[in-house]
């Protein structure tokens, strides 16, 4: 006879499907588990195979952004779209440090971010989501987000209309800086678009199986200190055309640079598709952290002394010490990389509950930033404060309401989620498949094989 008792019932059916002759066997784990027990529906996620570190290491960077540029109206000898009258050669050594590494990490862990992107997709429907993620964001920046930067910036150079007067002459007067049509900081975002779209394949190629055999020799470089030939490429590249091609960000005239951020990406997708490097990032990272320090000591003891080679050689253009010199800023951009990864993998591989929602804000964070801190230092730099309340109050306030608008006018509408290149929300529905409590205790071992 059939005991009708719900308990035991429901204790017979936990018994039957988790003995070891009734369970399941499978290759490898599901990512994805929903048991249905009675009417209590309960949803389990395995850990993501996106490392959390390199979430808060992408963070980190965006917030490393925003210091930068907020020191950038105070710094001494540099110029940008709104200068103080008084400057600061300490905030200028601070964007100095900065500045030799923000950008190679950022793209680094863009590298890393195509690879998760696609793991489940093609290399055509990677391409659609790059131009919804990265172009409609681009477009949308340079027609509503930067133009108020080049209106700031052209009140301080004599023009008197006003905001409707001026944004006319964004498609009329040409490109930046003589015209008003540019993207300022989202250069980025255009210059990924392009590596995304040109190497799209070849990156799902190098995911196959086939282009993991062809490409198995990377995976030698994971032993001792293969690692930093990595950077070989791109240092021999800097060298030799740095001083040729300028830094432009215009993407036309850029051509140092196009390739040499170009070397950090790839690096990135080379090391996630080959944990092994990684590994050997996150074992080298004492020697990575050494040589980063050892190499921004050689470069500020040569800049502060000023015995950098344009100081000493009368034909210093034409003097290879000068091309050895140049190597010293690439090799300590990719040390500092490699120090950060390294040491962001030892200790930051952690989820905690606020980074899904920090990560899903640092993209729009990145994309409004700059020009609320340009709106806002055009008014600051006419106080009489010192350069140091100055900052700390452009980075806070900046901070402050960069946030308030994503929080209230972003994330919550489907139309600024899309133009802000971000995920449609998920519906309402997909919330109630999160674990129900239910009055009988399941063993937490139990919950695992769920």
């Amino acid at each position: 006879m059939l005991n009708d008792d719900p308990e035991d019932r429901f204790k017979n059916c936990l018994l039957f499907l988790f003995t070891t002759q009734n369970r399941p066997q499978v290759k490898e784990p599901a990512v994805h588990c929903t048991a249905i027990i009675g009417l209590h529906k309960i949803t389990t996620m395995q850990t993501s195979s996106r490392q959390a570190y390199l979430d808060w290491l992408r963070i980190m960077a965006i917030a490393g952004v925003l210091f930068f540029h907020s020191a950038m109206p105070f710094v001494a000898e540099d110029g940008w779209h709104i200068k103080n009258k008084e400057t600061s050669y300490l905030l200028l050594e601070f964007n100095f440090w900065l500045s030799r590494f923000r950008m190679p990490l950022l793209f680094f862990i863009s590298g890393t971010v195509t690879y998760f992107m696609l793991k489940k997709r093609t290399g055509g429907s990677f391409i659609l989501l790059r131009l919804r993620r990265l172009l409609v964001p681009l477009v949308f920046g340079m027609l509503v987000i930067v133009p108020p930067q080049v209106y700031m910036e052209r009140l301080t150079q004599g023009f008197t209309g006003n905001f409707a007067d001026f944004y006319s002459s964004v498609f009329t007067t040409g490109a930046y800086p003589k015209g008003n049509m540019s993207w300022h900081h989202l250069w980025f975002i255009a210059y990924l678009f392009i590596y995304d779209v040109v190497f799209a394949y070849f990156f799902k190629w190098s995911m196959s199986e086939q282009g993991k055999q062809r490409l198995h020799f990377l995976s030698k470089l994971s032993t001792g200190k293969w690692v930093y030939t990595l950077m070989i490429p791109s240092v021999i590249l800097f060298s030799a055309m740095n001083l040729r091609f300028p830094e432009t960000n215009d993407l036309i005239h850029d051509w140092c640079r196009i390739f040499y951020w170009l070397f950090f990406l790839l690096a990135g997708f080379i090391c996630i598709n080959f944990p092994a490097m990684m590994e050997s990032l996150e074992r080298n990272k004492r020697t990575s952290l050494s040589f980063a320090l050892l190499t921004i000591f050689i470069i500020n003891y040569c800049r502060w002394n000023k015995i950098e080679p344009d100081d000493l050689f009368p034909n210093w253009q034409n003097d290879w010490r000068t091309y050895a010199y140049m190597s010293l800023y690439a090799i300590t951009a990719w040390c500092w990389v490699f120090a950060a990864i390294g040491y962001g993998k030892r200790y930051l591989n952690k989820t905690h509950s606020s980074l899904n929602y920090i990560n899903q804000a640092v993209y729009p964070f990145y994309i409004l930033h700059q020009t609320v801190i340009v709106i806002l230092v055009y008014y600051v730099v006419q106080t009489s404060d010192t350069i140091l309340m100055k900052y700390l109050f452009t980075v806070i306030v900046t901070f402050i309401i960069t946030m308030s608008i994503y929080h209230l006018f972003v994330r919550r509408f489907a139309v600024t989620r899309f133009l802000f290149g971000m995920k449609a929300a998920r519906k309402k529905e997909e919330k109630s498949e999160t674990l129900t409590p239910i009055k009988q205790k399941i063993p937490v071992a139990l919950l695992q094989e769920l």
